[in-house]
């Protein structure tokens, strides 16, 4: 995974987009420090201050049954003991569940049918239709961003969990019951071994919903009823107007609430709205600000998004996105406004009868934030935030018509904010920076995105040097982890456990006996799997963003992680004869027939080194020897050959070290000039008043020793690594 500088998200290690919302919702451009730094041995050690990550909420509804009575335009909600209904029913062949006996009432319809998720949640609707919830979605946000999307019950809503689904109807009740694990034995997992997931609700036919817990492994979810309440009664709480000379398209901002619960923000503009679509979109912010104080502030942002060209001119395609912490996803736009709406946290609406709110913006061209409406105060008598503590709720505490409890770890730290609070105590002497922790953040991967300002002065690699102060860095970091890896996580496990089976070619056990025989001890390379994701990771920095210019056509060869048909042998093997590159594509057999066998995949486990394209982007080898390689475009599954590696029908294309200069200039510093010695910041981080556990040290200082090995070998020594504080 890796951040890019051309758009504003970063990108999973596979294929999936890791959302704006996965950093705190703090404006932040300079980072700044969030703890105090101390060295033991080559180990830095970042002690957070207090609160820097928030607070966790872990689930504490296990072995207890929550009841939602409907009252009137609400529920009234108690939690009690267990009740369980050991009789199943049938198991579930697909989402779908037709009622026959009744309707279901719920969300203002009567419902004959639902869906029921693997993730732990019925929404209602059509079949294919579920909350809009990704898989590495910080719970503790998404949890208010789901409202108002799709109408359904959050029974344990957790993404990437697994397993059967039961469903049992009598004559006036429904009951669906979950048995699952968490997703388990890969590299971005938090477990070896399967884990025990065991949940039901009963929805009855007079629109009482029954939620109980008989066995919970997990401890982060999403539990709550989300009703859509679009057409509730709207209330106008203020309109803030901008200074008459404000040079800003803004005209004004509308301040509403919807039903107690959403608050709806509207951005009036002077002029048309650019459209989706249009490519001037790409690069405008706009930033509603509310503040309970000083110290206390909370950002709606819309930010217009969109790919850009190599001269770094915008293209189609672009859209508009929104993140902050409550704010739901989806952005209204009219021919002269802009619209959003979200909840505000409990804890940021009392004992404050009055917030402040404000507007800025940004455009392409100029990043710096400008006021486009000054601070003014507004009262939000009678608004309420949903999220509530379940386990303390009781009938009497009054109706709830929406209403949810988000249980999730620590908030994701800012990379800019780790960066800084490191290079500021101990200066700028880092290439990298890799984190670990012996605490969990709300992430539902083990692993980490990266992130960095590409210090170093390097051009020619389709991405440029940027943002090095806000790294608080005057030149020398170059590319870093976005957030800790957990000590307990896969990854960072020496060896897996003995026995660990998952039969999956993605899985470090499934290459457990061929990764033996390359070994004088018949056994795989310590701490294979922090070497696939540190590798990887920190390839990013010169890979994988440059295009190939091929008879005239300018074709990318990522973007991001190399394309899957593109011929990428690593040059210096880490532990197999064969390896594709870190950074994906794949090793092909040409077998001139118009088909090709794919003898490595695009996946980075096992962990393997860097092909010669990325070893001429990181300087390390001359253009002359790059070999030629080719591009498969046009990939068709055709079966497999008698080793069992897959086969594929393709359009096969040339490319040549000449055709990426010529897409994107020489690499510079050359292969004479460039650098060979870096150095990476092995960062345990814990949290305020704790000391790191031994486990936590233990495998940091092997990561540490096997990055140096891996670094040597996979650079052909060509390169060292060191790991200096």
């Amino acid at each position: 995974m890796v951040t890019s500088t051309r758009v504003t998200t970063a990108v999973l290690c596979v294929t999936a987009l890791f959302a704006p919302s996965a950093w705190p919702q703090r404006n932040v451009g300079q980072g700044h420090p969030i703890g105090t730094i101390s060295t033991q041995g080559k180990l830095i050690i970042l002690e957070l201050n207090k609160g820097a990550l928030g607070s966790s909420n872990l689930f504490d509804l296990a072995h207890r049954t929550l009841t939602f009575k409907p009252d009137g335009n609400g529920y009234r909600i108690s939690n009690g003991t267990l009740q369980w209904d050991p009789e199943f029913g049938s198991e579930l062949k697909s989402n779908q569940v037709e009622l026959h006996n009744f309707a279901f009432p719920f969300s203002g319809k009567q419902w004959t049918s639902f869906s029921v998720a693997n993730t732990g949640a019925i929404t209602f609707g059509p079949s294919d239709t579920g909350f809009p919830i990704a898989r590495f979605d910080q719970l503790s946000v998404a949890a208010a961003s789901i409202i108002n999307t799709v109408p359904g019950i959050a029974v344990f809503l957790k993404p990437r969990m697994s397993g059967p689904r039961y469903v049992k109807e009598s004559p006036d009740r429904v009951l669906v019951t979950w048995n699952l694990t968490e997703p388990w034995g890969g590299i971005q997992d938090f477990t070896w071994q399967p884990t025990v997931n065991r949940f039901q609700v009963l929805l009855g036919k007079d629109g009482s919903i029954v939620m109980s817990y008989e066995d919970i492994a997990a401890r982060d979810a999403i539990v709550g009823i989300y009703p859509t309440i679009d057409n509730g009664t709207e209330k106008t709480l203020t309109i803030l107007r901008a200074d008459a000379g404000d040079f800003s398209d803004v005209a004004d901002l509308k301040l509403s609430m919807v039903d107690d619960v959403l608050l709806r923000a509207t951005l009036e503009t002077r002029g048309p709205v650019i459209p989706e679509g249009d490519p001037r979109l790409a690069g405008l912010v706009y930033r509603i600000i509310f503040e309970k104080e000083p110290s206390s502030r909370l950002i709606w942002t819309i930010r217009g998004v969109g790919r850009r060209q190599r001269d770094g001119a915008p293209t189609s395609g672009s859209r508009y996105v929104v993140f902050g912490d409550g704010v739901g996803r989806r952005v209204t736009v009219a021919s002269q406004s802009i619209s959003v709406e979200g909840t505000l946290p409990a804890s940021f609406l009392q004992d404050a009868h009055e917030l402040l709110v404000s507007v800025e913006t940004e455009t392409r061209g100029d990043s710096t934030p400008r006021t486009a409406i000054p601070s003014g105060s507004f009262a939000h008598s009678g608004l309420h935030s949903p999220e509530v503590d379940l386990s303390a709720l009781h009938p009497a505490a009054g109706r709830f018509k929406l209403v949810y409890e988000a249980f999730h770890y620590l908030a994701l730290p800012h990379p800019r904010d780790l960066s800084c609070t490191v290079i500021s105590a101990l200066g700028d002497k880092f290439d990298f920076l890799a984190y670990y922790s012996d605490f969990r953040i709300d992430n539902q991967e083990a692993g980490t995105p990266s992130d960095g300002p590409m210090g170093g002065h390097v051009t020619g690699i389709g991405q440029i040097e940027h943002g090095l102060a806000q790294y608080c860095s005057a030149g020398r970091f170059q590319w870093g982890f976005i957030q800790p890896v957990y000590a307990g996580a896969n990854q960072m496990q020496k060896y897996p456990p003995a026995g660990v089976k998952t039969n999956n070619p993605r899985d470090i056990d499934f290459y457990e006996q061929q990764l033996g025989e390359r070994s004088l001890d018949a056994g795989m390379l310590p701490y294979n799997l922090a070497m696939s994701q540190i590798g990887h990771e920190m390839g990013h920095r010169w890979s994988a963003f440059v295009s190939a210019r091929v008879n005239g056509e300018t074709i990318p060869l990522g973007p991001t992680h190399w394309a899957r048909g593109l011929q990428a042998p690593v040059a210096f093997p880490y532990q197999r004869p064969v390896e594709a590159s870190a950074m994906g594509g794949g090793v092909w057999q040409d077998n001139f027939d118009g088909t090709f066998t794919q003898l490595d995949d695009d996946y980075y486990v096992p962990a393997t080194g860097y092909s010669y394209l990325d070893l001429y982007l990181m300087g390390l080898i001359a253009p002359a020897e790059v070999p030629d390689f080719f591009l498969l475009r046009n990939l068709v599954p055709t079966g497999h050959d008698p080793n069992g590696h897959p086969t594929f029908k393709a359009d096969r294309t040339k490319v040549t070290i000449a055709d990426v200069i010529a897409a994107e200039g020489p690499r510079t510093p050359p292969v004479a000039q460039s650098q060979r010695k870096f150095n990476t910041g092995m960062v345990v981080v814990v949290e305020h008043g704790a000391k790191p556990s031994h486990e936590l040290l233990e495998r940091t200082a092997g990561i540490a020793k096997a990055w140096i090995d891996y670094w040597s070998t996979v650079t052909g020594r060509r390169a060292s690594m060191t790991t200096e504080p």
